[in-house]
């Protein structure tokens, strides 16, 4: 039997994310045997309810707003990006058993910035 891989999202509220859609059609574009689901979790509950996701078999976690400080408690690595902005907005089932926290917040922003938007960025100061 082929094992399907489970991912989430966390948030609050998430009803109207399209990252479920958008990863589904990618899995199936890359023939990957996944499943995405949008989780709509309250701040007091994240915690439990993203350690009990890993805990059943999940592989990985996108994180957003309101949890993505609260993400760093589950981590047992930090990439030093997401050590730097001390926030984590993606989890990785590591082999070991722990989850690695990253954050590509600003990695994505400059990408959209400098390919999409073509805006230099070199010696400039951005607000």
């Amino acid at each position: 039997m082929k094992r399907v891989d489970r991912y989430v999202l966390f948030g609050h509220p998430i009803a109207h994310s399209r990252s479920p859609h958008i990863h589904t059609l990618f899995a199936q574009q890359c023939r990957q045997s996944l499943t995405y689901e949008a989780c709509d979790v309250l701040p007091d509950r994240f915690v439990e309810v993203a350690r009990e996701f890993f805990a059943s078999g999940g592989r990985g976690a996108n994180v957003t707003i309101p949890h993505k400080q609260a993400a760093l408690a589950l981590t047992s690595s930090l990439t030093p990006r997401a050590r730097l902005a001390g926030s984590v907005n993606t989890l990785a089932a590591l082999p070991s058993g722990g989850l690695l926290g990253d954050n590509t917040d600003g990695a994505g922003l400059v990408r959209d910035l400098t390919g999409r938007m073509q805006l230099r960025l070199a010696g400039q100061r951005i607000l």
